[in-house]
């Protein structure tokens, strides 16, 4: 069973979104890691780079193929998770918290326009 927490918003794309402490936090959804497989190498934006919301903003590879990743909202980018880059298996193991990607600076109203936990396990089928 696909995990889903309900702290968060989600895209059709498979990425989560949360505000945290005044910013946005985002990542790739178990659903995703588990499709994409062992994942090998992320590349992220540096900070101070400006996303725009369905659009790519990095990049996941896995042994299986490459995958970008979209920005679930626009804004600019705060950190990115240098954990992540360096050890990148943390997708896998631990995707909603140690494995997250970057923080965005955005109105957290933003993930209003979002998916709900309830609707993206309805998505993956998972209900």
């Amino acid at each position: 069973m696909t995990k889903v927490p309900d702290d968060r918003r989600y895209t059709k794309e498979h990425e989560w979104a949360r505000e945290q402490s005044g910013r946005i936090v985002i990542g790739i959804t178990d659903f995703a890691q588990d499709q994409l497989g062992d994942v090998v190498f992320v590349g992220l934006p540096e900070a101070g780079t400006e996303v725009e919301a369905g659009k790519p903003l990095g990049e996941v590879e896995s042994t299986k193929s490459v995958s970008d990743v979209y920005s679930p909202v626009s804004g600019t980018v705060i950190e990115k998770n240098p954990e992540v880059e360096s050890a990148p298996e943390l997708i896998n193991s631990d995707p909603y918290e140690q494995g997250w990607l970057v923080a965005i600076d955005a109105d957290p109203g933003v993930l209003e326009g979002l998916m709900t936990a309830a609707d993206y396990r309805q998505l993956v089928g998972d209900s």
